[in-house]
């Protein structure tokens, strides 16, 4: 295996734990409109997610960054023909952090309102449009010679990328639900611990379309075996989350995650945006790859700071690992 699969893979691994550890943060925030009774419980779910959400947003900006390095044409042709959406996505993360942090800094009714519903849209609408991007990539786009995108934006939003789009919002939420019953208290853990059961059988029948469908195109044994997985981890987690084994359900919905999106990555490869225009066109591992001697440097600073990513982040759920209620919401807030 040469440097420039092995960063492939690595990319695949950086998104993988990107939408693992986000998916349920975008979930936690369209279930402050669906779980949520009133803003005490709103704020319950808010801060679940409290500590952690900016670390996980990480993984995203690290995935950028590695894109961006190894594998330069990828990222000026992803960039510059998703460029709309991608920049919606960015808007919306701006928006839903400082929403994160300024819905507490006055207590006026009015004002919290309107950045809880920020909060709500801002984790709704990246969470449908991260599938809408990762289905056309695998699907394919309109590139010509010189490696532009020629199509439009409304060529994205093909029935095959909204389907996506559907899958992702829906897996996101359901995550974010088995989330939510994991780390909360008394009536509202009950109620994920419902809203889970009826997210994870949309998500299921959603899934199963868009990943048979996938496979149908242009899988091959390994993704075949990933798609089995997500599935199986998928009704693993289902199944869980009926009994009250919150845990376990949660790390089978992550598997859930990781299994659909390593499919994908496995649909791809060795492509890494493949052109609907003609297939010579297509950019793959080999001829959208730094130099080797770029690779071999961004593989030295990996091994050395990714193990100390990982601590700390680690560190960081350990230490806020315990359940929160709304009797954990002071009175006056």
């Amino acid at each position: 295996m040469q440097l420039h699969d092995v960063w492939f893979v690595l990319i695949a691994v950086l998104w993988i734990g990107y939408f693992f550890l986000e998916g349920f943060d975008f979930g936690i925030g369209v279930l402050t409109r669906l779980l949520a009774k009133d803003r005490t419980e709103r704020r319950v779910l808010i801060n679940t997610i409290g500590p952690v959400w900016d670390g996980n947003e990480v993984w995203l900006l690290t995935a950028g960054g590695a894109t961006f390095a190894a594998f330069p044409d990828w990222y000026a042709t992803l960039f510059s023909g998703f460029y709309l959406p991608l920049l919606i996505i960015l808007v919306c993360l701006i928006v839903r952090g400082v929403a994160f942090e300024y819905r507490v800094k006055r207590d006026g009714e009015r004002w919290q309102r309107n950045w809880e519903q920020a909060i709500f849209w801002t984790s709704l609408i990246p969470a449908f449009l991260w599938g809408v991007a990762f289905a056309n990539i695998v699907q394919g786009v309109d590139i010509d010679a010189e490696k532009n995108y020629v199509g439009g934006f409304w060529d994205l939003l093909n029935p095959y990328a909204v389907l996506g789009g559907l899958v992702t919002l829906a897996l996101f939420t359901f995550h974010g639900a088995v989330f939510a019953s994991l780390k909360t208290l008394g009536d509202i853990r009950d109620r994920a611990r419902g809203l889970a059961v009826q997210l994870g059988l949309l998500t299921a029948v959603l899934a199963l379309v868009f990943l048979v469908w996938t496979q149908a195109e242009g899988g091959n044994g390994w993704s075949l075996g990933a798609m089995v997985l997500a599935v199986l981890a998928l009704v693993g987690s289902l199944a869980a989350i009926r009994t009250g084994r919150e845990g376990w359900s949660f790390a089978l919905s992550g598997v859930t995650v990781a299994a659909a999106v390593a499919m994908l990555f496995l649909v791809l490869f060795p492509d890494v945006m493949p052109s609907t225009l003609d297939p010579a066109y297509s950019l793959t591992v080999e001829n959208a790859a730094s130099s080797p001697y770029t690779l071999k440097l961004m593989t030295i600073v990996a091994a050395v700071f990714t193990p100390l990513v990982l601590l700390y982040q680690g560190w960081t759920y350990w230490v806020f690992r315990k359940r929160i209620g709304t009797q954990h919401i002071p009175a006056a807030h």
